[in-house]
């Protein structure tokens, strides 16, 4: 592990500082926090998804009712990765801080629920997630967990016990718009907070790249870690450009022990 830095170091605290003082503290995180645990990301440069992949041909909307078969061969090797993960220390140091009454809300824009595996309890999923599938056809849901081991290993697409129709997981593609429900939750969490960590996001993806910027035009703190800079960072407290999986468990190390 390469040492921190001076800077990283003093950032560090003032990050761990602020949560400390804050009375609402969210977080938002992104696919850098999944990519320790072996999840790929979607847009880094030669290794994201979408730099193999044209996404409105695979992970549409249209795409999946047209030809689902090509959607799942798609999907396959990314829900195999999903299926195969462990949170990462980046997901333990966050749910301890809850834990422990420093966070009141995760916001996230991963499908592979490490948050809640890692034992996090408000999680709000932005696109959705793979618990659970719905019948493109009866709306009949089912958990997760009893197909995805057959379709992982052996292809097998997934078909509603009901009436046989593909069942699709209730993962949001493009071309649908988000779960109102958990929109609504977010911008509530985003308007009441005090302070808002983002962790492992490019903030490219609207509408939820908009949620920091409700948190600062209502007076909230703001602190971004994550390898690549984002548009937001100018309006920082605190910006650290490094992996996550480090510099969480270093920031909850000094809120909870000083």
């Amino acid at each position: 592990m390469t040492p921190l830095s001076p800077q990283t170091r003093t950032n560090i605290d003032y990050a761990a500082d602020l949560i400390r003082q804050s009375n609402h503290a969210v977080i938002l995180t992104g696919a850098g926090i999944s990519t320790p645990s072996g999840i790929p990301d979607f847009r880094s440069t030669g290794t994201g998804l979408w730099s193999r992949d044209e996404p409105l041909e695979v992970a549409s909307l249209s795409a999946f009712r047209t030809k689902p078969g090509q959607f799942f061969e798609w999907f396959r090797p990314l829900a195999r990765q999903m299926f195969d993960a462990k949170p990462n220390s980046a997901h333990a140091a966050l749910a301890e801080l809850e834990a422990r009454g420093y966070i009141k809300a995760i916001i996230t824009q991963n499908i592979d629920t490490l948050h809640q595996k890692s034992g996090s309890k408000i999680v709000i999923e932005m696109h959705g997630t793979m618990e659970t599938l719905t019948c493109t056809q009866c709306y009949h849901r089912v958990q997760a967990e009893s197909y995805i081991g057959r379709y992982v290993e052996c292809g097998e697409i997934p078909r509603c016990p009901k009436c046989a129709q593909v069942l699709k997981p209730d993962v949001i593609l493009f071309g649908e718009q988000l779960p109102q429900a958990a929109w609504f939750m977010a911008q509530r969490e985003a308007r009441a907070c005090d302070l808002m960590l983002v962790a492992g996001s490019s903030l490219e993806v609207l509408p939820v790249a908009g949620l920091p910027m409700q948190a600062l035009d209502r007076g909230a703190h703001l602190i971004v870690i994550n390898n690549m800079p984002t548009y937001i960072n100018v309006r920082a407290d605190v910006v650290i450009l490094d992996d996550v999986a480090t510099i969480l468990p270093a920031i909850a190390e000094r809120v909870l022990n000083g």
